[in-house]
């Protein structure tokens, strides 16, 4: 397995955090409060922190799968954050 991390600037984090897990509640095991959550997708696991200057982000997947999901949870927080333009700078964890 390999992982990645990010940290996004926003003074949303909770809030798209929240709406994150909710989405993806009804299709994969989610455990969330305003400022951590965890969803176990099929192809990776996502792991959030949420606080009052952003949103942390770190991502677990088999090698060939984690960039490809990087740009689902991308895609999908980008759509929950329209008011704003979010900035991801994944870093390979060692």
């Amino acid at each position: 397995m390999s992982e990645a991390t990010t940290r996004v600037p926003t003074a949303h984090g909770s809030r798209y955090l929240q709406q994150l897990c909710k989405h993806w509640g009804h299709k994969y095991p989610v455990a969330f409060t305003p400022e951590h959550g965890r969803i176990e997708m099929s192809a990776a696991v996502l792991i959030m922190d949420a606080d009052a200057e952003g949103l942390a982000l770190r991502l677990t997947a088999a090698g060939e799968d984690l960039e490809r999901m990087q740009g689902v949870v991308e895609r999908h927080l980008e759509r929950f954050a329209f008011k704003e333009e979010l900035k991801f700078d994944w870093t390979p964890a060692d």
